[in-house]
């Protein structure tokens, strides 16, 4: 006997396989980092991340004309600070004219309907290269949470549309939106870092921000005490539970493709925006295994692009976003 439905019905061709897909990809889907630093005529490319570029703030404005004509419409900073404007608590982060205030501005002057969303932690600030303040070989929560919650005022006064605090500490989302809400910036956005693993893929990200924790004596060499540990699940719930209750209005689970368990999870638990960061070690993998001949570098990135949202992903924090867009019909 032969079966009446036959599923590879649906496979025959192209077009009806495009009929019927079920996960579709646009640029609407993409959130796309850009690195800035100080100088002029600054585009400098990453060595650990092939093709991924420092911008100073004059080709900071090409790159995101660029974007916006792709129809990228959404960029999420990061800035790359001077050693000698680092301290333990991040001063240089509340600078009114810092670089990362200033690049907002640059993005908003070039195209005003850009949605600009600032990486809100200390570690690209911090002399000790951690997401908060160390004291006794201990990262301070409370203490930390303060100066987030006036780096958030800070970026929405230079007219940031979200801001994205990335270093889990607890107690952060509320902290940030009660400074927000006082200072009268209640349209400005919070995306939470909700379940950010401690990870062993953010290496070429972190040589591109120069933000590595730094080895020496009482400060911990690693994040492990406040980025969660990727064995854990369960506790991804607890985190976004907590930071939707306290005032996120989108949630990110990084790294991503490693984690598309717990995008799912998330998924099937909440009704929230779901941000997924599809790292700096994972663009790295890719770009190696392709020129080294072994992978289609395109077949392969739109294929992980696709599995991202196809887990209940509705943003893509991803470096792949400018060829993804070049490819899609």
């Amino acid at each position: 006997m032969f079966p009446i439905r036959r599923n590879r019905r649906l496979r025959t061709n192209e077009a009806i396989r495009g009929l019927v897909r079920e996960t579709i990809i646009t640029p609407n889907d993409f959130l796309v980092p850009l690195f800035v630093v100080e100088g002029k005529g600054i585009k400098e490319e990453i060595a650990s991340m092939p093709n991924y570029y420092r911008y100073s703030l004059d080709l900071l404005v090409e790159e995101v004309k660029t974007l916006w004509n792709l129809g990228l419409k959404s960029v999420l900073l990061f800035v790359k600070v001077d050693d000698n404007l680092k301290d333990n608590k991040g001063t240089e982060a509340l600078n009114q004219n810092g670089l990362m205030q200033r690049a907002i501005k640059t993005v908003k002057d070039t195209c005003p309907d850009m949605l600009v969303m600032t990486d809100v932690a200390l570690d690209p600030f911090s002399s000790y290269g951690h997401d908060g303040i160390v004291e006794s070989g201990k990262i301070i929560n409370d203490a930390t949470v303060e100066v987030l919650a006036e780096m958030s005022i800070s970026h929405a006064e230079a007219g940031a549309n979200f801001v994205a605090p990335s270093d889990m500490m607890d107690g952060r989302i509320i902290g940030i939106r009660e400074g927000l809400d006082q200072s009268n910036f209640l349209d400005v956005g919070i995306m939470s870092y909700s379940a950010k693993y401690a990870s062993a893929f953010y290496g070429p990200f972190r040589d591109a921000l120069d933000s590595a924790p730094v080895d020496m004596a009482n400060v911990p060499k690693d994040k492990k005490t406040y980025q969660m540990d990727f064995a854990n699940r369960d506790e991804a719930i607890r985190e976004t539970e907590m930071d939707i209750n306290e005032g996120a209005d989108i949630v990110m689970v990084k790294p991503g493709l490693s984690y598309l368990d717990i995008v799912r999870d998330i998924r099937n638990s909440f009704e929230i925006p779901i941000a997924v960061y599809q790292v700096s070690g994972e663009y790295a993998m890719l770009k190696a295994a392709a020129e080294k001949g072994w992978l289609d570098h395109d077949a392969v990135m739109l294929e992980q692009i696709t599995s991202i949202k196809r887990a209940g992903a509705d943003i893509i924090a991803s470096y792949f976003a400018k060829d993804v867009v070049k490819l899609l019909p």
